[in-house]
């Protein structure tokens, strides 16, 4: 089957990328997302996120009329779902997003088309969208009715790094999960037009398990970094140092520790897993507690920095300027989803009694509920006005400062770039 047109349901910082990348490769690609202003932005050619290199193929794509963006759905070949998976206050998985896209694209939905779930997803949330579509549109089959159904099915996870978007959705495999096999060979058929990596498929629970084994892996491997430095810290030791030794050990590679775990993957996703499987999942929850209670390890370490200022300076804690630096999840992008850096910051905001600075490069303003408490200002002006440093976020363009100009007695270095 020939995909004319493809939909792209949420143009976040997954679901635009790929809409463009489509759109680049001669397809017609109608992008939706709920919010007015993403769709405003993308529509004249410009985007609202912060990607390297996406924002010349969006505006190439809208100026060839390839790409377009509305708050509705409209009829097409294939659909692609790219919505917020989060999970809810005891970490239950909240499918409400997915719910909603879902619904959404069902009215529109004719024989033959495609649907891909791409969120990430508790196992057995693509047979739930299957369900939810057939309630809606009980004129139509489904996979779940049988070998040859009205509408294909099928599941295929994300597996790119922020920053890196835009090589590594051509580059990386795909993982591609079909409710039937003919759903597998029909959505490797569709992301073999911008795909340069291999198209692996299975079934589409295995693959949901994969993208929450993947980003688990991860979560477990940081968390013992992060319990490393822990160690260290009680034993007087550089970690820093340590792993980089260690390291040196040819069947070694120990993760970097830092403030914690964020973004909208690493620290999600293992939790859709302890949530089906609590009795099983001991290792896995264990790394989230750990990854989780980071953040109050570094907050104890920035009472302690001010209270040896408090006594060596003769200030008061009013007197006392703190400055954090970096706020986004991971160094050198925009993005603070899940990000412990922003909550740090916040929490060491609304405790400090003198002024906190915040030093993030790639934002204009801070979130309102920071912004209350805390001023965003450049990397040189928290040089000179604040007493206490907090490195919370390796950016290149905290890598680059200059050593000399570093010269407070008290620093809280959670990534090890001041040691």
């Amino acid at each position: 089957m020939r995909f004319t047109t493809i939909s792209v349901i949420g143009l976040g910082y997954i679901g635009l990328p790929t809409a463009a990348v489509f759109a680049s490769r001669g397809k017609k690609v109608i992008g939706v997302d709920i919010s007015p202003r993403a769709v405003e932005t993308i529509n004249r050619g410009d985007i609202h996120i912060v990607e390297p290199d996406l924002g010349d193929v969006v505006r190439a794509a809208v100026q060839n009329g390839n790409l377009r963006a509305t708050t509705q759905p409209e009829a097409a070949d294939a659909f692609l779902i790219a919505v917020p998976t989060p999970f809810t206050g005891d970490h239950q998985p909240d499918l409400s997003y997915v719910r909603a896209a879902a619904l959404s694209i069902a009215p529109v939905l004719k024989a033959g088309d495609l649907v891909i779930l791409e969120s990430t997803s508790p196992v057995g949330a693509t047979e739930q969208m299957a369900g939810w579509l057939a309630d809606a549109r009980p004129d139509l089959r489904f996979p779940q009715h049988g070998d040859e159904p009205d509408v294909f099915i099928a599941y295929c996870p994300e597996r790119v790094l922020p920053g890196k978007v835009m090589v590594e959705l051509l580059e990386n495999d795909r993982v591609i999960g079909g409710m039937t096999p003919a759903c597998s060979a029909r959505a490797s058929e569709l992301y073999r037009i911008f795909l340069r990596g291999h198209c692996v498929e299975t079934n589409a629970r295995t693959a949901e398990m994969c993208k929450l084994t993947e980003n688990s892996f991860r979560d477990v491997n940081i968390a013992f970094a992060n319990e490393l430095s822990l160690i260290c810290a009680e034993q007087g030791i550089n970690v820093w140092e340590l792993i980089a030794l260690a390291n040196r050990h040819p069947r070694v590679n120990i993760l970097q520790p830092g403030p914690g775990v964020g973004g909208h993957c690493i620290a999600v996703d293992p939790w859709f897993i302890i949530a089906q499987n609590p009795q099983q999942a001991r290792l896995i929850r264990t790394a989230r507690e750990v990854n989780d209670a980071k953040p109050d390890w570094v907050l104890d370490q920035v009472r302690q920095a001010l209270a040896e200022c408090l006594t060596a300076s003769n200030k008061r804690a009013s007197d006392v300027t703190i400055a954090c630096f970096g706020l986004a999840f991971k160094p050198d992008i925009d993005d603070l989803r899940e990000s412990p850096a922003l909550r740090l910051a916040q929490r060491i905001a609304e405790w400090h009694s003198g002024s906190t600075l915040t030093v993030e490069p790639h934002i204009a303003a801070l979130p309102a509920a920071l912004a209350q408490h805390a001023t965003l200002v450049s990397a040189a002006e928290a040089l000179q006005r604040a007493d206490i440093l907090v490195m919370l976020v390796d950016h290149a363009q905290f890598r680059a400062l200059d050593r000399a100009q570093v010269t407070q007695h008290w620093i809280v270095d959670t990534k090890g770039i001041w040691q």
